[in-house]
């Protein structure tokens, strides 16, 4: 667990010391450190045999990225530094924010906090590098994480313990609760 948080680390550090460089280099980091947080969750899942997990991570993932193309090519906003029309929303945020989500859901707030602070450096290299405003950082974080969220189930290996809310057929509210020996 240290040496995945001390990656993540590594590969959040670079990006911090380039602040104050040219919005290409920002441009750059966020191209490359927008890919961290899947990658550590595909980590994790795959050193826990977690394969369930790495399917929910993929599944979070493929919704993101469709989701954000559907919208970029249907509502054409133009870019801050007038490259292209693909703007809204920011999938380079929406990705990140996913693994993010992921890695929260998944595993809980110790690897949730680093990569959602990884996110929130993509999002705001983004705006930044002028490649996006900030209601398209916005808009694909909340695709990210609702992405995330619809797909993401806690994991709970040793049991495969589940507990959930529900409503029975008089109106009767209750907790379901079952666990695998």
């Amino acid at each position: 667990m240290n040496r995945i948080l001390i990656l993540l680390l590594a590969m959040l550090l670079p990006g911090l010391q380039v602040m104050a460089q040219s919005r290409k280099t920002i441009e750059t980091t966020t191209d490359i450190t927008m890919f961290a947080p899947a990658l550590v969750g595909a980590g994790v899942a795959l050193s826990k045999g977690d394969y369930k997990g790495l399917l929910q991570l993929g599944e979070s993932l493929v919704a993101s990225v469709a989701v954000s193309y559907a919208l970029k090519y249907t509502v054409k906003k133009e870019r801050p530094d007038g490259s292209d029309r693909h703007s809204f929303p920011s999938n380079h945020s929406g990705f990140s924010f996913a693994g993010a989500t992921f890695l929260q859901k998944r595993y809980g707030w110790k690897w949730g906090v680093p990569a959602y602070i990884v996110s929130g450096y993509v999002a705001w290299g983004r705006v930044y590098s002028r490649k996006h405003d900030a209601w398209d950082v916005l808009a694909g974080a909340a695709i990210g994480v609702g992405s995330g969220l619809l797909f993401t189930t806690k994991y709970a290996k040793k049991h495969d313990i589940t507990l959930s809310p529900v409503v029975g057929s008089d109106g009767a509210c209750g907790i379901y609760f079952s666990m695998k020996l």
